[in-house]
């Protein structure tokens, strides 16, 4: 996992870090997107982050995203479900507060099950014959 400031508009140009930022992104397998609940307009935001991925480097679209709408302390129910109407429904988010600690564990714990299940589906099973010889190699070391 890598912490990465944010992503400005015209990034994929070499506005701001540029590509120098972008290609940090390539290593990850997850892509969480810290949004605050302060912007004017969250799918907007959560948009244009997307679109520099694209023209960076579209493979980047098939990674696992995952949305974190930060400073959430400052929101009542009602706001946080249209927050949540903006946003695509197909990425898990979560909503987060630094100062009152809420939704931290909730967002660890997304981004521990997007990791295992990224973890496990990248896995080379192990072929019979591999298999053989790592329990010959385990009796031998045990003896």
């Amino acid at each position: 996992m890598a912490d990465l400031p944010g992503i400005i508009e015209g990034a994929h140009e070499g506005k701001g870090l540029g590509h120098r930022f972008l290609r940090h992104i390539e290593r990850n397998a997850v892509l969480l997107f810290v949004i605050p609940a302060d912007s004017p307009d969250h799918k907007k935001e959560f948009d244009i982050l997307v679109n520099e991925l694209e023209q960076y480097n579209p493979e980047l679209l098939d990674k696992q995203f995952l949305i974190a709408i930060s400073k959430s302390d400052m929101l009542d129910e009602e706001l946080q479900e249209a927050i949540s109407a903006e946003l695509p429904a197909d990425v898990p988010r979560v909503f987060i507060s630094a100062v009152t600690q809420t939704g931290l564990q909730q967002l660890k714990d997304m981004v521990w099950e997007v990791l295992a299940a990224e973890a496990d589906r990248t896995r080379t099973p192990m072929l019979e014959d591999e298999e053989d010889e790592w329990e010959e190699g385990e009796e031998e070391s045990t003896e």
